[in-house]
């Protein structure tokens, strides 16, 4: 076990600029201000947080990769996997399908798309029948087609985590099974996973050229001014997440005796990464290297993290109910208590069979809402030119939940070593 060093050992608090928060945050405010100021150069900047975006998904495949076969060929009981499996699957269940719950209840309470009076006859169908179209992919079948690759290679090169996930534990499992003689193999695993998280080290320096020029991009094309018109749903839509995330998440890491505060300070640079340049993935590599820092087993974090970004998106399930019903609201369409239950039920279900689907929030909220005939799919118009700044919100509140998760299936497992996980929130340093 680490030692956690004293005060006096303590190494020289370093300048403020110098923290990656720091930058980070910086960089979102300056590329706002170009982006505001002046639009056009905002929008040219954003191949710099495509770049940034992409530089990390390259090595999103091969962490994932080697935390899960390391992680399950380490453990001596193989039986443990199954359960950790089943473990965070029911817990993703439970969690995910309460967000829906609680944009459903908020939606209907306080009926942000009420008065709008919008003409259905006014909308631009074609804006979102791409969306429409990929909606109908999100079928079991076309479910299980997209988890299965069709080469092991394949699915590096696609960069699909699901994929990577479905040959990864077996591969595992089978390392593990083979006992003494795949130490070897083990042993050059585990140092080219030290390399590749020091790789992530290396490109996490980049953050804030990469959230600069993501942010500088956002600001310039669509305005800050966009939102003024919906303003009501985007306000509505962040003090729902926040009061998902202090209110549910923040009770569900109390009882698991750790702090949600105390989490959310200790991911601060990961969470402005993910602000400046809307992807959770964009900090997926830091965060399996935090949580496992912070005393979450390294089976549970390689098994829980990259599941969890495909099947545990509570930001992405709260949008989901909160703007269909903000659609229906403002189109003047009445939804019976059925319509809606039926609306949740299949946002229960398109929201798990998007996996891995670019842009999964959008094509699942079209997928949804094509179940309740009375709300025309060309209603998704109307939040089209917002969606964008939703996506922050959509993107930092699966960021928390997934590290929730882990934390939590770590301690149902045994696994968490709580002196470690204290030391790491209070922000002491460790050997």
């Amino acid at each position: 076990m680490a030692r956690i060093r004293t005060a006096a050992e303590a190494p020289e608090r370093r300048p403020l600029w110098t923290h990656l928060y720091f930058q980070v945050l910086a960089a979102i405010v300056l590329g706002a201000v170009i982006g505001h100021v002046w639009p056009a150069t905002g929008e040219a900047l954003k191949p710099l947080g495509d770049a940034f975006i992409k530089l990390v998904k390259m090595i999103i495949a091969p962490v994932i990769f080697l935390t899960v076969v390391t992680g399950i060929a380490g453990m001596r009981d193989l039986g443990k996997v199954g359960g950790t499996a089943l473990r965070a699957f029911g817990y993703f269940i439970v969690v995910s399908s309460f967000a829906l719950v609680v944009g459903l209840i908020v939606a209907n309470v306080l009926q942000p798309g009420a008065g709008l009076h919008v003409d259905p006859a006014s909308l631009d169908e074609a804006a979102v029948k791409g969306y429409a179209a990929k909606s109908h992919d999100l079928t079991v079948v076309g479910f299980l087609m997209d988890i299965i690759p069709t080469s092991v290679v394949g699915a590096f090169v696609d960069g699909n985590i699901l994929q990577v996930l479905f040959f990864s534990i077996p591969f595992g499992v089978a390392l593990a099974m083979v006992g003494e003689r795949g130490a070897p193999a083990l042993a050059v695993l585990n140092a080219t996973a030290e390399a590749f998280f020091r790789l992530v080290a290396i490109f996490m320096r980049a953050a804030p050229i990469g959230a600069f020029g993501a942010f500088a991009f956002t600001v310039g094309k669509y305005g800050i001014a966009s939102i003024a018109s919906l303003a009501t749903l985007v306000a509505t839509f962040y003090g729902t997440s926040a009061l998902f995330v202090l209110g549910v998440l923040g009770a569900i890491a109390a009882l698991n005796g750790f702090s949600i505060l105390k989490l959310i300070r200790y991911l601060r640079a990961e969470l402005l990464l993910v602000l400046g340049t809307s992807s959770s993935e964009a900090a997926l590599p830091s965060l399996m290297e935090k949580l496992e820092h912070a005393g979450a087993a390294k089976s549970v974090v390689g098994l829980v993290v990259p599941t969890g970004y495909s099947f545990n998106l509570d930001g992405t399930n709260i949008y989901m109910t909160l703007a269909s019903l903000f659609i229906a609201q403002a189109l003047g369409i009445h939804l019976s208590l059925p319509e809606q239950l039926l609306l949740l039920g299949v946002a229960m279900l398109s929201s798990k069979g998007a996996a891995g689907v670019t842009g999964a929030g959008f094509i699942t909220l079209a997928a949804t809402l094509q179940v309740v005939p009375s709300v025309p799919v060309a209603g998704m118009a109307l939040i089209l030119g917002v969606d964008r700044f939703m996506s922050e919100c959509r993107a930092l509140t699966n960021f928390i939940g997934n590290a929730v998760a882990t934390l939590v299936v770590s301690r149902w497992e045994g696994q968490l070593d709580r002196e470690r996980l204290a030391a790491a929130l209070n922000g002491e340093a460790q050997d």
